[in-house]
């Protein structure tokens, strides 16, 4: 079984790597100190198996798993227990609350062995479902993270401009740049802040603070001009909700 470590206290990584040293048919392929290091070792090396800290700088357990992919699993450690652990225990994802034992390690080892051994890929939806739930706690969204291969984008929310829908991904522009996630334009409404967010068209999201004025483009339609002269379209409904905050 291939392994990643992640946590950003050196001596807690070494305390997983003492536990691993009991079972001869595992290897350590990296340790990470931070969400960064750990998304691009997951990405490149792709491992069976995550020890991975929920609480770290920069990126959170939470955010290396949803940029990481499903496909690893993860057996997630904290030392506090606000995390919902329950919804770990719901979703079939080990946890090890810190300080943890010799024993309690093993016991978490052994449920991912058995997770592997069922190869049927369900892990992968349980860390979707996680991530999810854990963003859905965690809302509004104060920054968007967004995976190029093994480089990490994080966009603060405020400097979000405009996102449009593209099937399965948005296109999210931000200071001058356009950024590809792997997103449905729904569930990210969703997470962003309806006070600052609002969607005038199906597949177009504004922030309200970016748009200069509206203004009509046919006998029936319109469109939202933005401070930086781009123009998007405005459905009916759309026209409706933007006309009560856009004087």
């Amino acid at each position: 079984m291939r392994i990643i470590i992640v946590d950003d206290e050196m001596l807690a990584r070494g305390v997983v790597r003492e536990y691993l040293a009991e079972h001869p048919d595992v290897e350590v392929v990296a340790e990470c100190a931070n969400g960064f290091e750990a998304v691009k070792a997951i990405t490149e090396l792709a491992p069976d198996l995550v020890f991975l800290d929920i609480q770290m700088p920069k990126l959170d357990g939470f955010e290396v798993a949803e940029l990481a992919g499903a496909k690893t699993r993860y057996i997630f450690a904290t030392a506090f227990d606000q995390y919902a652990i329950k919804a770990f225990e719901f979703h079939a994802l080990d946890y090890l609350l810190k300080p943890f034992s010799q024993q309690r390690f093993d016991q978490a080892l052994a449920h991912a062995r058995a997770d592997l051994a069922k190869g049927d890929g369900d892990g992968g939806a349980a860390v979707q479902s996680m991530v999810r739930e854990a963003a859905g706690r965690n809302k509004p969204l104060g920054r968007v993270l967004i995976r190029d291969g093994a480089k990490v984008h994080v966009i603060n929310s405020d400097k979000i401009e405009v996102i449009e829908a593209q099937d399965d991904y948005v296109q999210i522009r931000s200071e001058g740049k356009s950024y590809l996630k792997n997103q449905r334009m729904a569930e990210l409404e969703e997470q962003l802040d309806a006070g600052q967010f609002l969607r005038i068209h199906r597949s177009w999201i504004v922030n309200i603070a970016c748009v200069d004025r509206i203004e009509q483009a046919t006998r029936d339609s319109y469109v939202a001009i933005l401070k930086d002269g781009a123009k998007v379209p405005v459905s009916r409904s759309g026209y409706q909700k933007i006309r009560a905050v856009i004087q």
